[in-house]
């Protein structure tokens, strides 16, 4: 596992999403080379939309298919960090437009943000990919105490959207992934 980068984090999703996986399906990008055929073997109606992504545990970026389940594109293994990736042609090449966290099969916090920076960075020296400094949309996900449903928090109302009992503050989604 990449040290310095926070926690791993677990699939939380549908057991039947990950009983169906077999084997990595996201593609690492690390080498200009990588990105290169990556983005060849895209349309321009895919590249013009977000994809799905995850950091694994060496620290790479794996891309898929917007529509990508994101533990099919980490092979049902821990990762650093989960969302969706979006990138733009500028007058240099490539750069990343924007990037969420939003993953509901890890459901990672925003502390995960380093990963991807480090994910990305590390490809920069590769293949010039410039980035935000953040999460382009940030989410913050909670599970529910009474019902046990994992809920996306918008706009700092912390209820769940399934009972309406009050969410807590921290973290809670995943207690058992290690650190």
């Amino acid at each position: 596992m990449t040290a310095g980068f926070g926690r791993a984090y677990r699939y939380v999703g549908p057991p039947e999403l990950r009983a169906g996986v077999g084997g990595p399906g996201g593609r690492p990008v690390r080498t200009a080379g990588e990105f290169a055929t990556w983005t060849a073997d895209r349309t321009a109606e895919e590249l013009a939309e977000p994809f799905t992504f995850v950091v694994d545990l060496d620290g790479a970026l794996r891309l898929a298919p917007r529509r990508s389940e994101h533990v099919a594109c980490a092979g049902g293994e821990l990762v650093m960090s989960a969302g969706e990736i979006g990138f733009r042609r500028s007058r240099d090449g490539w750069e990343v437009e924007t990037v969420s966290n939003h993953s509901t099969d890890y459901c990672p916090d925003t502390a995960s943000w380093p990963a991807v920076t480090a994910a990305v960075t590390a490809a920069v020296t590769c293949i010039e990919l410039p980035h935000p400094g953040g999460f382009t949309h940030a989410m913050v996900f909670r599970r529910c105490p009474r019902c046990d449903r994992c809920n996306l928090v918008r706009e700092e109302h912390y209820a769940c959207a399934f009972c309406d009992t009050n969410l807590p503050r921290h973290r809670n989604v995943d207690g058992t992934a290690p650190l």
